[in-house]
């Protein structure tokens, strides 16, 4: 069985688990909770970059992060695949993937600026930027969201769970008021059991 070095509020690891139930493997992964901010956690041995998730293999060979977890996911499956092979939709999809694994990124930087910084050292240069960051993937993911495809792929998981983690960390920043065509393309999405199955549970 895998094993899956974890935090439950984490939109990688959301993304990872949400892929594994897409591809009928979730029973095959262990789940390990991981506070990737305690010294005791040991995640430093599986990842040196000190970050969940980690996936541990059979043989004990780690893989990480979640674009690399996510497509050995994808290799083991059957059905249809979330990453297409070939052609332009393969770079489309990686591309979208790409941006809102951006969106994360800026989003977890601007919380782990007011949640680990005392308020009389934070950069509010710095947390402008990220927001700004957050503004423009969100505008464009608007823009293309009339593009993203009725056939499930792994761009849609990955923008799912970086709305979700917006929703979760930065529920003043109104998004969906920017960006109406990705709102309703979201609204449909979330009910997907993948997505209802990983909801953050334990916001801390």
């Amino acid at each position: 069985m895998m094993r899956l070095r974890y935090s439950p509020t984490s939109p990688y690891v959301r993304k990872v688990m949400a892929t594994a139930i897409e591809t009928g493997q979730k029973r095959a992964i262990e789940k390990i909770p991981t506070n990737p901010w305690d010294p005791e956690s040991g995640i430093d041995r599986d990842n040196p970059l000190g970050k969940v998730p980690a996936l541990i293999l059979d043989d004990g060979s780690v893989l990480f992060d979640s674009p690399v977890i996510c497509a050995y996911l994808d290799s083991l499956h059957q059905g249809r695949p979330l990453i297409p092979p070939s052609g332009r939709e393969r770079w489309d999809v990686l591309c979208l993937e790409a941006l809102a694994d951006g969106l994360m990124d800026a989003a977890v930087l601007v919380t782990l600026e007011k949640k680990h910084r005392d308020e009389a050292v934070r950069s509010q240069w710095w947390l402008d930027v990220q927001k700004e960051t957050v503004d423009r993937s969100i505008r464009e993911l608007d823009r293309r969201a009339g593009d993203l495809s009725s056939t499930l792929d792994l761009a849609q998981i990955a923008i799912g769970c970086a709305l979700g983690y917006l929703d979760l960390r930065m529920p003043d920043r109104d998004w969906r008021g920017q960006a109406p065509a990705l709102d309703r393309w979201y609204q449909r999405f979330s009910t997907r059991t993948s997505m209802q199955e990983t909801v953050p549970a334990d916001p801390v």
